[in-house]
């Protein structure tokens, strides 16, 4: 017990740096207490402590995923506290000295969280480090790293022997990253309105009548009055449900869309799901012009598992697992990520897609001036995941140097600006209508011409000098 203690306290502390509860110091605190022990018990259970370490950090921070599906959230926290097991593993085992058992401790658990954003399942990039720092100075540091260089920066500071000479010089990146970010405000502006029609957290759609959500963000519409200086209003992901009759533009639901457009003579941005056959339906993001025809189109490429399809759907139905709140797959997109708004590409990133950078990236690189991320977090039930969420729109917001606008039909809504500032966040549950005009912006970042691609080689180029290291330590062991 007193071994398992201070591994599980630096592991709460971390989680304690998450939204919702936001303490981001906490996490250089928890990484540091962690760093420490690691050190003190090499080659004594290392595997033990960098798991426990872990677990104490998801198991709080990852509590979302409980609502979706409980086995899948017992079973990730346990999968993604091994990898970080495996991790102080393999440090302890290259780290021949102490200064290189910290390097490996760093690239290790870089690795453990790069490895998360792309597995399993395509990624579960929540709870990361990143998202953590989402609110703290090192959220400058996006334009440039993305999350991996940000997580990279929070296991250097929190682990280093020399933090006096490592804060110095994330000083001046972070002074250089807020003074130049590639991006630039254009000559143009829109005005956007956003409806989220309120309505109770945690509820699934197997449980809800969809016209009901529907008619509240119709209720909630009408009360705005045509104005010439509005460019679009923007409704939220899958609000429009008629996925069990058919396709959107033979329902009830288009023509009621198109009056209101006609009404108020603009595009309405709108999230629908269709039938797709038996077993399959789509999730999208459309645009409705004020003359009733439908201009645009995004389908979601990454889809929620267990919430959205249902993984080795055979094998849970066999264990008596409850596959039917998810009865039917969405069929992923397979388009570019942006829609066109009065002749402006605009970046969309549906929900889920918040979460990867490369995703919001792909309409930037077409000429998106800003970014919206229409979503639905109702069936969670607390804030952890709508806060997260918040948190990853305010770090795309920074890697793109673009405005972001999030709209949930039952919470957060907001407008983020490209520095990462919140403006008009709305309550949970609440009815809100709220028009806010914002910068189209253009040039893209070092991130978003770099991606990935340069912090993962970095991180693997570590991992090879440090295996060479320790091949080279054991060839020349005297016998």
């Amino acid at each position: 017990m007193r071994r398992a203690f201070a591994p599980l306290i630096a592991g709460l502390c971390v989680a304690a740096s998450m939204p919702p509860w936001g303490w981001w110091p906490l996490a250089f605190v928890g990484i540091g207490i962690y760093a420490s022990t690691a050190k003190k018990r090499r080659g004594d259970k290392d595997f033990l402590t960098g798991f426990l370490f872990s677990f104490a950090w998801f198991l709080p921070a990852m509590a979302w995923m409980w609502f979706l599906t409980a086995p899948g959230y017992l079973i990730a926290t346990i999968l993604f506290a091994a990898l970080h097991g495996l991790a102080a593993l393999s440090a302890a085992r290259l780290g021949t000295t102490p200064q290189r058992h910290i390097a490996a401790l760093i690239v290790c658990h870089g690795l453990a969280e790069t490895l998360r954003l792309s597995w399993p399942f395509g990624g579960v990039p929540l709870a990361t480090l990143a998202i953590s720092q989402a609110s703290s100075p090192l959220a400058a540091l996006a334009p440039y790293g993305g999350v991996i260089g940000i997580c990279v920066v929070v296991l250097w500071l929190s682990a280093t022997q020399h933090k006096f000479r490592a804060f110095l010089i994330v000083v001046v990146l972070i002074g250089i990253a807020n003074r130049w970010d590639g991006t630039s405000a254009t000559q143009e502006s829109v005005t956007l309105a956003f409806v989220q029609g309120g309505g109770a957290q945690g509820t699934r759609a197997v449980n809800t009548n969809p016209r009901d959500v529907f008619d509240v963000h119709l209720a909630a519409t009408q009360t705005l009055q045509p104005s010439s200086t509005r460019t679009a209003v923007v409704w939220p992901e899958n609000v429009i449900n008629v996925s069990s009759s058919g396709l959107f533009i033979d329902s009830e639901e288009y023509t009621l869309i198109a009056a209101q457009a006609q009404r108020l003579q603009v595009p309405f941005v709108v999230g629908i799901t269709e039938s797709s056959g038996p077993t399959q339906f789509t999730n999208a993001q459309i645009v409705v012009e004020p003359d009733g025809t439908i201009s645009s189109r995004y389908d979601k490429v990454r889809r929620v598992p267990f919430g959205e399809y249902m993984p080795m759907r055979p094998l849970l139905q066999s264990v008596g697992a409850p596959t039917h709140l998810v009865p039917r797959d969405a069929r992923p997109g397979d388009a570019r990520g942006w829609v066109e708004v009065n002749n402006q590409r605009v970046a969309v990133a549906i929900s889920w897609e918040i979460f990867f950078g490369g995703r919001v990236n792909e309409g930037v690189v077409d000429g998106a001036g800003y970014i919206i991320n229409p979503t639905n977090g109702s069936s969670y039930t607390w804030t952890i995941l709508q806060t997260q969420q918040l948190a990853s729109s305010k770090l795309r917001a920074r890697e793109q140097g673009r405005w972001v606008v999030q709209v949930s039909p039952t919470g957060f809504s907001a407008f983020v600006s490209p520095d990462g500032e919140v403006y008009e966040r709305t309550g949970i549950t609440s009815q809100h209508v709220v028009e806010r005009t914002i910068e189209v912006r253009q040039g893209r970042t070092p991130y978003s011409r770099l991606g990935n691609g340069p912090y993962i080689w970095g991180l693997l180029l570590g991992l090879g000098w440090l295996v060479n290291k320790r091949t080279r330590a054991i060839r020349w062991r005297p016998s």
